[in-house]
């Protein structure tokens, strides 16, 4: 009986042993699982990143091409006025 006692004492250690090392490898393994869905979750968010700083890179194309517009419209309003002023000179 007493070797019996003495056999279940030392098995408890190793039981609660056996336990904690589940318990760790079950958070490895999601520790793992959460460092994928991580690192995939930067990848698209890197993807979007680009993608905006290409949308920022066009509208920048478009905002410039537009100031150049607006610059050349200017620059023709001023000369029709100018030809509308030089008609008016004439008709007198």
């Amino acid at each position: 009986m007493a070797k019996t006692a003495s056999s279940s004492i030392e098995l408890e250690p190793i039981d609660r042993l056996e336990e904690k090392v589940k318990r760790l490898i079950c958070i490895v393994e999601r520790m793992k699982s959460d460092q994928a869905r991580a690192a995939e979750e930067n990848q698209r968010l890197l993807r979007e990143l680009e993608s905006m700083r290409a949308r920022i890179a066009a509208t920048d194309s478009v905002a410039t091409e537009l100031s150049a517009l607006k610059q050349e419209r200017e620059i023709i309003r001023t000369r029709v006025a100018d030809m509308l002023d030089q008609l008016e000179a004439l008709n007198l």
